[in-house]
């Protein structure tokens, strides 16, 4: 809420950048304007939440918003604020089977291979739909063991696939790791075949993501499993 703040922050996003190699995802809820624009000019990849909401409550009310600090609001719109924040951050702390704690909180689990649009999936549904989306990846140990993991077990009824089209995800993990055996041709058609296995064997929904946008992955998913569009 200081300038000081801003230039701490910004610092340790360039250096973040620096020690990495790669700019960091910055997730931003800032309402004042001028350190958000302080904050987007470091080295990091720059995602202003509170903007992108903002500009489609104002649009939808016909008002501006006075962007004032630390009010407390007790409307209907900071109460769909909250839970849209709510679910971007579980799916974030849930992302790729990174923590499994609390899973028992999610009203979705995508499971499917790597790079297959379980991540973009996940975040799509917090942002737009305020939906608690997990997502889990299905790995070579899992196939050889011929089963889902074991961590999966109590929440199979919130469990959802994705797939892809081998030669499809050839080229989106070459971009990754080019000329690796992970973006083979072979190593993808094989682990896809054993994915949908799996998923066949566990009886779960399946979609393929090949030649859909995430909006229609989102709706599918919504409808398959039965829980509200809500839009908040």
């Amino acid at each position: 809420d200081t300038h000081e703040k801003a230039a701490s922050v910004v610092a340790r996003i360039n250096q973040c950048a620096e020690e990495q190699g790669t700019p960091p995802l910055v997730f931003s809820t800032l309402v004042d304007p001028k350190m958000a624009k302080t904050i987007g000019a470091a080295n990091g990849i720059f995602l202003d939440l509170f903007g992108a909401f903002l500009r489609h409550i104002e649009r939808a009310l016909g008002v501006k918003s006075n962007r004032s600090v630390g009010r407390s609001h007790s409307n209907v719109l900071s109460e769909q604020y909250n839970h849209r924040i709510e679910a971007i951050n579980f799916s974030l702390a849930h992302d790729d089977g990174q923590y499994v704690q609390g899973l028992e909180q999610a009203d979705v689990i995508l499971v499917g291979v790597s790079r297959c649009g379980k991540t973009p999936t996940s975040l799509y549904l917090a942002m737009q739909y305020a939906v608690k989306a997990a997502n889990y990846p299905l790995i070579p140990e899992d196939f050889e063991r011929g089963a889902l993991p074991a961590t999966l077990a109590p929440h199979r009824h919130k469990l959802f696939g994705l797939s892809i089209a081998p030669e499809r995800l050839a080229e989106v993990r070459h971009e990754r790791r080019p000329n690796s055996t992970y973006a083979s041709l072979g190593q993808c058609i094989q682990e896809v075949a054993e994915a949908e296995r799996l998923m066949r064997m566990a009886g779960l929904p399946c979609l393929s993501t090949t030649t859909r946008s995430i909006e229609e992955i989102s709706t599918k998913i919504l409808e398959e499993v039965g829980l509200n569009r809500r839009i908040y």
